[in-house]
């Protein structure tokens, strides 16, 4: 078997970002750091942080009054912020900023009394938080048939934002139907989709022509991971979405394939590097970089973590 690696793939600048907030807070805090919620959707990095001394939980009733707590970097509505408010938590947003300028565009659109529809899946805990940081009626879609169901009050006052997990070919054909069927309707650039949910497919594709398995690591709850999955499948090819080395399967290899493997924006490096191992033992002759320029977005930590 053959290897071609993906290039880029694995943590994104905001994923670094947020687990860089938690390993600061646990630093700088003598008492228990809160975290709501998984700090990214990658259960190998939130188990290793709950090593460090992290508290994950749920809601904030479960953080105690005046204690730390960190917000995921997938955003929180304001209805959790006005919560954490009256609770006198110390809070360290760890929100993806790509993600805050969705919530700040959402919010312009509503505070200019638009109808909002927010493209993306829900339930998602991005899309809940985008759909709670603003105020009037709020849409969630995300497939054409959907777009022929909407109600919407007055056709000439409706604006979409995205889900940054998703890509600009994801989101296309859902935009088009919507300019069609509301022609006024506002939106952003599709510039301002995520950098990382793009460029981590457009390797995908790239490699396509050269692969005959695909594998994606990262968690089944992780959205751009399963994204990536759909890619391989909708360009035929055998694709498989995996959390870590022990969920390989002999199988799904013939002697003489070219594996591509890739890795969601929240999976760490060294589960690739476990799946490579694994894959040697299998009978990987060769493994390759695909040509690809690295990214070098960084997004800087919160002010009250850099000086201290």
């Amino acid at each position: 078997m053959n290897i071609i690696l993906a290039q880029p793939r694995g943590f994104c600048a905001g994923v670094v970002r947020a687990i860089e907030i938690v390993e600061r807070a646990l630093d700088i805090y003598t008492h228990p750091v809160y975290v709501l919620h998984e700090i990214v959707h990658n259960r190998y990095v939130v188990e290793d942080l709950k090593k460090r001394g992290a508290l994950f939980v749920e809601t904030l009733e479960e953080v105690p009054q005046k204690s730390v707590c960190i917000f995921s970097a997938h955003g929180v509505p304001n209805s959790v912020i006005a919560n954490a408010e009256k609770r006198q938590l110390q809070v360290i947003d760890a929100t993806c900023p790509l993600v805050m300028k969705v919530h700040a565009q959402a919010q312009r659109y509503a505070n200019q009394g638009f109808e909002i529809i927010i493209i993306g899946h829900a339930g998602h805990s991005e899309v809940e938080g985008t759909r709670g940081s603003v105020e009037g009626i709020v849409h969630v879609l995300c497939r054409l048939e959907e777009v022929q169901a909407l109600q919407i009050q007055n056709p000439e006052r409706v604006a979409y934002v995205t889900q940054t997990t998703l890509s600009i070919d994801d989101t296309r054909d859902v935009i088009a139907a919507l300019h069609k069927r509301y022609p006024k309707i506002q939106g952003p650039d599709l510039t301002d989709i995520c950098y990382a949910t793009q460029n981590r497919q457009n390797a995908v594709r790239q490699m396509a022509a050269d692969i005959d398995v695909l594998l994606v690591v990262g968690a089944q709850n992780s959205s751009n991971s399963n994204r990536l999955r759909e890619v391989g499948i909708g360009m035929g090819i055998n694709s498989f979405l995996i959390e870590s080395a022990e969920d390989l399967d002999k199988t799904w290899f013939s002697e003489k394939a070219t594996v591509g493997l890739t890795a969601g924006a929240s999976a760490p490096e060294i589960l690739v590097e476990n799946v490579l191992q694994r894959l040697h033992e299998f009978g990987v002759n060769t493994s390759q970089v695909m040509l690809g320029e690295p990214e070098k977005i960084t997004f800087n930590i919160p002010d009250n973590l850099q000086l201290r």
